[in-house]
């Protein structure tokens, strides 16, 4: 526990747990368990999909660090991002936002309104281009979103095989299958 707003030279110190997924909010530290079976297959498969589907040029990760913000500190780990494989192969330990061509969240219980609202609004802010949100509950949905000027707009809502734009490429996605092997 602290009795101030953690810097981002103080939280670059903090040690790591493979078991909570922390991320930074206006310097608080606001933690949450990693995702169930479902959550996890289907940021893999998107990983897989988008590793299949674009050019080498073009870098799908899963759960990174994205510095949206240094003052104060917002931090956030998307659950899959897209970005140059140059930037990829120097091996950082975290992106700013401005390096990312898209971001990804997979909706769970616990972060539901923070991907629908807060996250939707920082993404923008920070000027990723593109943000995803991925819905699980029957039928499976994605959400597209691109930004135009300072916020979001919606790109559409699919399910089923839909081919998708990524950073001036297309990616052939089949959304119901997300959870599946």
């Amino acid at each position: 526990m602290t009795d101030h707003r953690y810097t981002y030279e103080e939280w670059v110190r903090l040690p790591e747990d493979e078991r909570l997924e922390i991320e930074v909010v206006e310097g608080v530290l606001v933690v949450s368990p990693r995702g169930h079976a479902f959550h996890q297959r289907a940021l893999h498969n998107i990983v897989h999909r988008l590793t299949t589907g674009l050019p080498v040029e073009l870098a799908p990760l899963a759960e990174v660090d994205v510095v949206l913000a240094r003052s104060p500190l917002t931090v956030r780990i998307p659950d899959v991002i897209v970005v140059d494989s140059a930037l990829a192969e120097t091996n950082p330990p975290r992106f700013a936002g401005s390096e990312v061509h898209l971001a990804v969240e997979v909706l769970s219980a616990g972060t539901r309104r923070v991907d629908r609202v807060m996250k939707l609004a920082e993404y923008a802010e920070a000027g990723i281009a593109q943000y995803w949100i991925v819905d699980l509950d029957p039928p499976i949905t994605l959400r597209a979103f691109v930004l135009v000027g300072a916020g979001y707009e919606a790109a559409g809502e699919f399910c089923g095989a839909v081919v998708l734009p990524v950073a001036g490429c297309s990616v052939r996605l089949d959304v119901g299958a997300l959870t599946g092997r």
